[in-house]
């Protein structure tokens, strides 16, 4: 198993992070409140934090955009996908 923790950024958040993803290395498992905090870290002084706001997030193919991040756990190898409102959706 890898220990780390793919992100994906899509549209809006592709272009405010300037990359289509990014690795995350970790231990363990970590909340999706800390994954969030570390793509900001890694993009630091870009416009990633408010797109990320309002963004809709999945761990995996599983939704998780109503729960509080601080309660949602996102283990070594998954993916985490950030997909800003599109138009017309």
């Amino acid at each position: 198993m890898t220990n780390a923790i793919t992100v994906h950024y899509w549209a809006a958040a592709k272009a405010a992070a300037g990359t289509d993803s990014d690795r995350l290395e970790v231990e363990g498992p970590i909340t999706l409140a800390e994954v969030v905090r570390r793509a900001i870290a890694l993009h630091h002084g870009s416009r990633l934090p408010d797109v990320l706001a309002v963004c809709a997030a999945l761990v995996g193919d599983r939704p998780v955009t109503a729960e509080d991040p601080d309660g949602v756990e996102v283990p070594p190898g998954s993916s985490v996908e950030f997909l800003p409102p599109f138009a017309g959706g």
